[in-house]
Formats: C-alpha cells, sequence, structure tokens
C-alpha cells in the first residue's frame, strides 16, 4: 500500500497536520475543537479500511464518512479508468454527447426499467435540485400552477437552499432561511416513533396516507411534485413498511403529483438491491443518484426519468423556453462517467448487490443481539445500511444526548472502527448509530464492527 506523497517521517506528518489546522475548512465541523486537539487526516485507503496520517488503521463502517466508497478503496481499474478518459477527452459541456456519457447512460437505463432517460451533473444536491426544476418547469409550461413540493419529516435532500428548503431536518435547516415559498412536509415513516401513535399493521398506514391530507391542505391544484427517500437515511435509518410506497404511488397517480425517490444514499446496491426503491412494487417519476455512481471516484450525479417526464420538454423548437433550461458545468466530466463505467461494472461482476443482501442480513441478525441491552431502543435497516437507536430508557424512549452519541463513536474509533451517527439534524432526536460498510464486506468484518459498536454503547451509556 502506497500514497501519492509518500510520508516519510512524523516531521512530515506534523506539517501536513499544521497545514490543516492552519486552511482547511472542514465539512460539518466546528473548528474551536482544534485549539485542543489535531484534526483526523487519512493518507490511503485499501478494501474496506483506511489509514490515517499517524499510521493507524480502521475499518470503515461509514463507507468514507457519508455512505458512498461502495466498491471500496484502492480500485486500480478505477483509477486507470479515469486516467485514460481525462488523457483521451477530460470535458465537454452536456449541450453536446460524449462516448463514456452515452456508454454509461445506456448501461445504467438497462437497471432502471421505465425511466430511461438520464440528466447528469455532479452531487446529490443539485441531481435534487434539478428534479425540483423540472416539477416547477413543466407547472409554468402547463399553466397549471402545480409548483409546490413535498418533502417527508426527516428526509435529507440536500444542501442547497432549495433542497434544504425539501428537507425535513430542522437542525440542517436552522440559520439558513428565509426559504423559499412552495414546500411543506408531510410525517415520518418510523414504526418506532409513529407520528400518529399508532402500532402496525394496525395502523393502516396513516404516515403514507398523509400525503393526500397534505396535498388537499396545500390545495390539489398548486402540489406538483413530492420528493422521499426510499429509506430515510440521515434522519435515522428508517425503512417505511411494504405497503408504503403503493399507497404514495396511487396518492400521487389521483391528484397528478410528480413521484420523485431520491436515491443519492441508498443506489447502487446500499440496501440489498441496485435501488431502495425496488424493495417496493411501484415505480417513481423520477430517480435522483450520486455517492454510489462512481463510489466516489469521481464526482457524478443524475436525475433519471420516466419517458412522460421527458416528453413534457419537447415542444416547438421556436419556443425558447420550451426546453430544460438547465446546466452544470461538470455534468460535462467525463471523468465521472469513466469511473461510474467501471463501478458498474465491479459491481455486476463481483455480484455486490447480493453481497451486500446476504451480509445486510448477517449484520442486522448480529445488531439484533443488541434488542435486550438496556440502552438500545430500537434496530433498524435493509441491506449493508443499519441504525440503531439509543435510549435512556426503555419504557419512555427518552434519546440518549449528541455527548453520549460522540462517546459511542470515540470509543468504537480507538477500538479501529469508524461507526457513524445522526448530528445535528433532527431536534432532540440525534441518537441513532449509523452503519454502512462498503459493499465488499465479510462476515470477520462484520463481527470486528459489532465488537466496537458494543464497546461504544457500553463506554458511552456507561454513566446513564
Amino acid at each position: 500500500m502506497s500514497e501519492t506523497r509518500t510520508l516519510q517521517s512524523d516531521h512530515d506528518a506534523r506539517d501536513v497536520i499544521e497545514k490543516d489546522r492552519k486552511h482547511l475548512w472542514h465539512h460539518l465541523f466546528q473548528h474551536s475543537v482544534f485549539e485542543t486537539q489535531d484534526p483526523q487526516v487519512f493518507v490511503e485507503g485499501e478494501g474496506a479500511r483506511v489509514r490515517d496520517i499517524h499510521g493507524k488503521w480502521y475499518l470503515d463502517g461509514t463507507s468514507g464518512g457519508v455512505w458512498c466508497v461502495n466498491v471500496g478503496y484502492g480500485r486500480e481499474s478505477i483509477a486507470k479508468a479515469v486516467y485514460e478518459q481525462l488523457r483521451r477527452l477530460p470535458y465537454y459541456a452536456g449541450v453536446v454527447g460524449t462516448v463514456p456519457a452515452a456508454e454509461y447512460a445506456s448501461a445504467l437505463a438497462q437497471w432502471l426499467p421505465e425511466l430511461d432517460r438520464l440528466y447528469f451533473a455532479n452531487s446529490g444536491s443539485e441531481a435534487n435540485e434539478k428534479a425540483i426544476k423540472m416539477v416547477r418547469q413543466i407547472a409554468h409550461q402547463n399553466g397549471t400552477g402545480k409548483y409546490k413540493v413535498l418533502y417527508r419529516d426527516r428526509d435529507y435532500h440536500g444542501t442547497t437552499i432549495g433542497c434544504l428548503a425539501a428537507s425535513g431536518q430542522e437542525e440542517r435547516k436552522e440559520a439558513y432561511g428565509p426559504f423559499p415559498d412552495g414546500f411543506a412536509a408531510i410525517p415520518h415513516a418510523m414504526c418506532y416513533r409513529c407520528p400518529f401513535g399508532k402500532t402496525y399493521p394496525d395502523c393502516e398506514v396513516e404516515c403514507a396516507r398523509a400525503l393526500g391530507d397534505a396535498i388537499e391542505a396545500e390545495g390539489p391544484d398548486t402540489v406538483g411534485g413530492v420528493i422521499l427517500e426510499p429509506i430515510t437515511a440521515g434522519g435515522g435509518v428508517i425503512p417505511p413498511v411494504a405497503e408504503y410506497y403503493g399507497i404514495i404511488r396511487n396518492i400521487c397517480d389521483r391528484y397528478g403529483v410528480v413521484l420523485i425517490i431520491d436515491e443519492v444514499v441508498c443506489g447502487f446496491g446500499r440496501t440489498g438491491t441496485m435501488f431502495g426503491y425496488q424493495h417496493y412494487d411501484f415505480v417513481p417519476d423520477i430517480v435522483t443518484m450520486a455517492k454510489g455512481m462512481a463510489s466516489s471516484y469521481a464526482p457524478i450525479s443524475a436525475a433519471a426519468v420516466r419517458s412522460d417526464v421527458f416528453d413534457a420538454f419537447l415542444e416547438d423548437p421556436s419556443d425558447k423556453y420550451g426546453h430544460f433550461r438547465d446546466i452544470s458545468t461538470y455534468g460535462g466530466c467525463t471523468a465521472g462517467f469513466a469511473a461510474a463505467l467501471e463501478n458498474l461494472r465491479i459491481i455486476e461482476e463481483e455480484d455486490l448487490i447480493d453481497n451486500s443482501r446476504v451480509m445486510g442480513e448477517y449484520l442486522l441478525d448480529r445488531l439484533r443481539e443488541l434488542s435486550d441491552h438496556r440502552h438500545v431502543g430500537d434496530v433498524r435497516g435493509r441491506g449493508l445500511f443499519a441504525g440503531v437507536e439509543l435510549v435512556r430508557d426503555k419504557a419512555s424512549k427518552t434519546p440518549v444526548s449528541e455527548d453520549v452519541m460522540a462517546a459511542v463513536v470515540k470509543k468504537a474509533a480507538a477500538k479501529g472502527v469508524l461507526v457513524g451517527k445522526t448530528t445535528r439534524s433532527v431536534p432532540g432526536l440525534n441518537n441513532t448509530i449509523n452503519l454502512a460498510p462498503p459493499l465488499i464486506v465479510t462476515k470477520a468484518d462484520i463481527d470486528e464492527l459489532m465488537d466496537a459498536v458494543k464497546a461504544g454503547i457500553e463506554h458511552g451509556c456507561r454513566s446513564l
């Protein structure tokens, strides 16, 4: 294992750390912490593991921290594919086609029955912004006034102002308003904390039927779209019950609402199917994706649409406003397509979707062994995407504090395993451990992960 710039000594490491401390603005991080501790710096990865600047290796239970390095680290074939494409043609704007763009669009369409048009961009936030813009432009062109987009409590759709407006994580939105008009929430779909105080299956899946109530409340002539994660990710890893999306689909059809499914996290095998929505019996109108598209070896995202959505923009060429008037500069970068093509080949040839399913079942079985722990309130997930909700006591379901969660994660890292947690997302409910290892993990890796999770919970909750 090697890296581009070999660190020859502790002096070299200290130099990098001080440059980081002085100049780098980390994401989602309070930098005052660096007054008393060093920033963490990673230098290389191999398989399901990463090494920090001090030489310590970690099992990465987070696939890059934000659930995206699906095929694992050190994939030389992806690096070579990117190099060869960049040497041949690094970029041309998406107003024209390129060979890797056409090849990848065709290959990906095979995994998306009934959604065979791909609009490429460079981040999940951007893909979701495009989908929202599609809904609004269709409303304008049809003269319907159906410009509003509904979203679900606890779901997250991106960092732009528009995507934040369509996200159900109030702490992520704090201090970034005022937000644009035309967005409204529906309840979340977590049975453990049912927003209606009911118990499945005697609930009539009211959380799904609430979409119809929200459309009526907003005005059916004003609601044009709804955007949902197939499995709520950063809001607590929440898979809806089996009937949920069939009800949602029927409501959207009844009211003429475009159904957008945000697969930025769940796509490309994360949940044990190629896309998370494929656990359910329905077809969305738009599917957005990013993260696992190229396993983050290069930036790329997309919005896949059904033919009727695409056809809505096939107007008379003399109408200068009739086409989808949008562009993404880096949506034309060919490195993303080259990386995504090789990433898709790896997923298919190594059968990583099935490994995600099989190892995911093993992971959830091992996690359910914790169900009797006095501070484990709920275990949930699909494939290699799981959440463990921690509570002060089971009877009240009172969440543990963020300080407890930080201690859990820190202890796991001390054991050589990186796990995630909900952070500054849902007020008072940032109490879920998030587990999303690369799709290449083995039973031995999961056993190691479990030992660290158990140690983290015992350590973090010891004073409760």
